[in-house]
């Protein structure tokens, strides 16, 4: 801002900082003007000064924030909020009337602002325009979504080229050369199957390069591995299809999920049976054919179970809360009114894959009898009650009979939790890759592999000739 006093002494100008506009101009008349009046109108100059700097202030921040202050101090309109009105009227409209026919779509959104600003279109029509482009992207993440699902489940469910090649050649094997049909244990080695002073594992299973995985890790971790004995029970693979009409990538996932070979086959439902399949043992660990272990598990002999038949870990609390956070809820359909009756939506679960059974006391209960109920009286509501496999049938069962045990023994959801922490997966005792991502298939994680593969031998002959994957 500028003060300007004329050489005549006949006005004072009072302008801007940029001299293009005067904010104030006191003109004065052409006789001699008296000191008393000069000073008079000084004191005015001054006492106006502060008012005029704070209009400039104002004006040179409209310049500087245009619309940010311009509206607030200096009273101009901002039209964006009723232009959000507008259009909220306009999209109100739009998304309960059809679609016209005959829309043509812009291929992009680019290409729909590039219409827009040649006026190809009103208000109503980019609307209609915008509403088909989202629906018609919905439509194709929804089947993205799917196709990715029936992929992952036909890897999952798939034998690998590899396996499949040593099977066959275990099976050539085991036809034409007599040593290798020798057997299994050795006459003097048969007490040794129902002697208690040993360490019982129970492994059901149908794959033979899993299994091999199992029990190398067993043996490699024990303290004792002379005093391990290994039950092995198997079957044929059983596999079964999906109905894909009418449904959402969660209830494909879900059904795909419920199909699964791994959670139809006998040999899940085998593990009800223990008691009566080894009916001179106390105690058993039963393993899946997805895990590994890392630590000597000798230990879990001495936990006292407290009366309980399943010594197992919970699966509602932990650090990981994707995979630590399953309650009865997670397995159960509760507006199923036996399900309601019968089970509280907040119990915590607990999980298969590593369990400690106490046979005697499980031999004293009717956990078979109510495992075989519930199963018929869900296949009865064509599987509206649950339809994950064996283990909802078995929270059932064993309930109020399970025994929470440390879960620093069992780590789960190494075969679907992409973050896993590879520190906690070192500590635990014993990992589970339960899920998808098995770690021998090329779908499983890399970064996770190397704790399975570390348990299988590539020098064997079958292994290397069948090319089975190593990293």
């Amino acid at each position: 801002m500028q003060l300007h006093i004329s050489p005549s002494m006949r006005s004072i100008t009072i302008s801007s900082n940029n001299g293009f506009t005067d904010l104030m101009k006191i003109k004065v008349a052409a006789r001699h003007i008296s000191y008393r009046t000069l000073f008079h109108t000084i004191l005015i100059v001054a006492f106006l000064l502060p008012f005029v700097f704070i209009l400039t202030a104002l004006v040179t921040l409209e310049d500087c924030f245009g619309r940010r202050f311009g509206p607030r101090f200096l009273g101009r309109v901002d039209d964006s909020g009723k232009l959000v009105r507008d259009f909220y009227k306009i999209f109100n409209q739009v998304i309960t009337e059809e679609i016209p026919d005959g829309l043509k779509l812009p291929d992009s959104f680019s290409q729909l602002v590039a219409e827009l600003k040649n006026n190809q279109y009103d208000a109503k029509t980019f609307a209609f325009s915008l509403r088909a482009m989202m629906e018609k992207l919905e439509r194709e993440i929804r089947e993205s979504k799917v196709s990715e699902l029936m992929n992952r489940h036909f890897a999952a469910s798939s034998i690998p080229k590899g396996i499949h090649c040593f099977s066959l050649r275990l099976t050539d094997e085991y036809s034409s050369n007599a040593y290798a049909r020798r057997q299994l244990p050795s006459p003097e080695l048969l007490p040794v199957l129902s002697n208690n002073s040993y360490h019982h594992f129970v492994l059901s299973t149908d794959n033979i390069l899993a299994a091999s995985v199992v029990v190398t890790s067993v043996v490699r971790s024990s303290l004792e591995p002379e005093k391990v004995v290994f039950h092995v029970i198997t079957d044929k693979k059983t596999y079964a299809g999906a109905n894909l009409s009418n449904t959402t990538p969660q209830s494909f996932a879900s059904k795909l999920q419920a199909r699964s070979p791994k959670y139809i086959s006998l040999l899940n439902h085998l593990r009800i049976y223990l008691p009566e399949l080894f009916p001179d043992l106390d105690k058993v660990v039963f393993l899946d054919d997805d895990v590994v272990i890392q630590r000597d598990l000798s230990p879990l002999w001495e936990i006292d179970l407290q009366g309980k038949v399943n010594g197992a870990i919970e699966t509602c609390k932990g650090e990981d809360e994707w995979v630590m956070s399953k309650y009865f809820k997670n397995y159960f359909n509760f507006s199923h009114p036996l399900i309601a009756k019968h089970l509280d939506p907040d119990e915590c679960a607990w999980a298969y894959g590593m369990n400690i059974f106490d046979l005697r006391a499980w031999r004293k209960t009717n956990i078979r009898e109510t495992y075989h109920f519930w199963l018929k009286e869900n296949l009865k509501s064509n599987l509206t009650m649950w339809k994950l496999g064996t283990l909802p049938p078995a929270l059932i069962a064993f309930k109020g009979r399970v025994h929470p045990i440390d879960p620093s023994w069992h780590m789960l959801g190494l075969g679907y939790q992409r973050k896993t922490n590879i520190e906690n997966v070192k500590r635990a005792a014993v990992i589970h890759y339960n899920g998808q991502s098995k770690p021998w298939l090329e779908i499983g994680f890399d970064h996770l592999r190397p704790f399975w593969t570390k348990y299988v031998n590539y020098s064997n002959d079958f292994v290397r000739n069948c090319h089975i994957l190593e990293s």
